[in-house]
């Protein structure tokens, strides 16, 4: 038994050296990997990775060879030749599938119905890998990346000539700077954030989430985000201005959007403050619906800024130049939506007013003899994918308490109101706090995964089934941002305790496209993703979205049943991505398994290999 005794253990010992030079082997190649940029844009990849190679102690209790149920093992030995996709032609380096131009143009022009989202049928959808651009590079960290950006990236100048004079963008040899100016503030963000302190408390926490309609280039959000204040910037697609790209390649929260007929893709009550400058959306106009939607999604208490017209058009109507009396009417109208939604005007300076929405509205509304202030009899406020506005005002009542709110960054791990007040069914106040504990676990070996994650490399991040938002909450830094995206199919709705914890994210069906550029995402994340699609659309679709949306270099972090994992890497196995399968931090037993993958740098014509589509 003795002799058997050892044997064992000179066994376990080369196991482990053989997990260990595996590891040791799996940092060289991420080195590899990210190297492969090196040359092009990503300097920081280079010395964080060959750190990391160095480290080979590193989860010693992983193995990276999978083994539950005798099928990991099996996973290189499918026998099943899969075909490799295809680079997509040239001309669809910013192809934006939901927001196709050509497409755009067979809809409506009113009521901005043509710039809404209109997805192409399956039929019609692109089975190839987006290229990136001739010449792209790895972004600048923040905060250097919210003032400059490689110009081979987004390669428009139209911005530079158009906006010239209101110091939006400027070109200057191999990039774009941005001084912070925008339309209504040339002086620059950072004063006209100032002029709006001096009402609306930024500092302190109770004003964390807010939401930019029509945002240009984002300054307005670029510039908060030192302010501790994180906003949601939103623009249509443009032909020729490519201002939502611009936002992101800036590290600036930004998705393509309008506010047009559909209802925004964000939970009720879910912002601070919320901003239109010089947005160019006709507030007054569609019996205030535009009005009553952005009061949807205004937490009672927060704030509205209108800054640009019709503001103060007894000085400006020349300068617009259009008639005082259109614009007189205009303001009157706003105004007028104003109080019927119980905003009440805090300030009006120069072409700058600021509302604020009561904390009693709905009683405030109750008490106005105005019929027209009528509350909507939808039973849930925050069911808005592809609906339509409404005529109506949402209630406040029913989905949390405002008052118990914390301020920022105390509410991150606070409890939400809306799980506090037992609002979302089957999340209990215990759960919750179980939830924050095992992502705080889950992240604590991603960064041991990937050395990277911490050191500023990774700016935008998104979580494609965001849950309770404790994967974003856990990676909280002032050098990232997560976009946490609820699955319109998903068991619970819990986008507004996501919002509530002072985190940003969006509604999205992964059926379809996302409402962005591609290569705008540095790290991508997704727990229980293809589980919850398996029986919906094609893995491969959802795979394809990804790719386009994620930058060359860039991560990808997939946590899923191993079986389900196995069908995912097949098709990877077909795209132009190095990964890797590995067990449960919790080891080899556990049937969850992380998949982790790094997109290779390729670009417009390498390989010379181009789609026909």
């Amino acid at each position: 038994m003795a002799n058997r005794s050892s044997g064992e253990n000179r066994t376990r010992t080369s196991v482990s050296i053989f997990i260990v030079t595996g590891l040791c082997c799996f940092f060289y190649l991420l080195g590899a990997w990210q190297r492969s940029g090196f040359g092009k844009g990503d300097s920081i990849a280079l010395a964080v990775t060959k750190t990391a190679g160095e480290n080979c102690n590193i989860l010693p209790n992983l193995n990276f060879e999978t083994r539950h149920g005798g099928q990991a093992g099996s996973i290189d030995d499918l026998g099943t030749e899969v075909k490799k996709f295809k680079p997509c032609h040239p001309r669809y380096t910013d192809y934006t599938p939901c927001q196709d131009q050509k497409r755009a143009m067979h809809f409506p022009r009113e009521n901005m119905i043509y710039r809404e989202r209109h997805c192409p049928p399956q039929e019609k959808k692109l089975h190839c890998l987006i290229p990136a651009p001739k010449g792209y590079v790895t972004p600048f960290p923040w905060p250097k990346s919210r003032d400059y950006v490689p110009y081979a990236n987004a390669p428009y100048k139209s911005l530079t000539v158009e906006k010239a004079i209101q110091n939006w963008i400027q070109y200057e040899g191999n990039v774009f700077r941005f001084p912070g100016g925008g339309t209504q503030f040339p002086q620059g963000a950072d004063k006209y954030i100032d002029q709006l302190a001096s009402v609306i408390p930024i500092q302190n926490g109770t004003v964390r989430t807010a939401l930019d309609t029509g945002c240009g280039v984002a300054s307005w959000g670029a510039y908060l985000w030192k302010r501790n204040v994180i906003a949601m910037s939103f623009a249509p697609r443009d032909s020729h201005e490519a201002q939502v790209q611009f936002a992101l390649e800036r590290g600036v929260p930004a998705v393509i959007g309008v506010l047009g007929t559909i209802k925004m893709p964000y939970p009720s009550k879910a912002f601070d403050m919320a901003h239109c400058s010089r947005c160019l959306i006709p507030w007054g106009s569609a019996d205030g619906n535009l009005m009553m939607e952005v009061d949807r999604v205004l937490r009672p208490g927060g704030y509205w800024v209108l800054s640009g017209p019709p503001i103060n058009w007894k000085t400006n109507y020349k300068a617009w130049q259009r008639p005082k009396e259109e614009l007189q009417e205009e303001q009157r109208k706003i105004e007028d939506i104003a109080k019927r939604l119980c905003w009440e005007k805090k300030s009006e300076k120069g072409e700058t007013a600021i509302w604020q929405k009561r904390m009693d509205a709905d009683s405030c509304r109750s008490e106005q003899e105005d019929s027209a202030a009528t509350f909507c009899k939808s039973a849930d406020p925050d069911d808005v994918w592809y609906k339509k506005m409404e005529g109506c005002t949402t209630p406040g009542k029913g989905n949390g308490d405002d008052e118990g709110l914390k301020p920022f960054p105390e509410r991150l791990y606070a409890v939400p109101p809306r799980i506090a007040n037992g609002l979302v069914s089957g999340v209990s106040v215990e759960a919750y706090l179980e939830d924050s504990k095992k992502w705080k676990k889950h992240v604590s070996a991603y960064k041991k995964i990937n050395k990277l994650i911490d050191t500023g490399r990774y700016r935008n991040i998104m979580d494609m089934n965001a849950g309770l938002g404790s994967f974003a909450a856990a990676l909280q830094s002032p050098k990232i941002w997560v976009m946490n995206v609820m699955p319109t199919i998903a068991e619970k709705n819990t986008l507004g305790v996501i919002y509530e914890r002072g985190l940003i994210g969006i509604y999205h069906d992964w059926c379809e496209a996302f409402s962005t550029y591609p290569r705008t995402y540095d790290l991508i994340h997704a727990h229980g993703l293809f589980s919850l699609y398996k029986d919906k659309c094609d893995f491969e679709d959802i795979l394809l979205e990804m790719d386009r949306i994620l930058r060359p270099e860039g991560a990808v972090i997939l946590r899923d049943d191993v079986d389900v994992l196995i069908k995912v890497k097949k098709i990877i196995g077909s795209m132009r991505w190095d990964f890797k399968l590995m067990d449960h931090e919790d080891g080899p037993l556990v049937p969850e398994k992380v998949l982790v993958a790094v997109k290779k740098y390729w670009t417009v014509g390498d390989n010379n290999s181009t789609s026909t589509r």
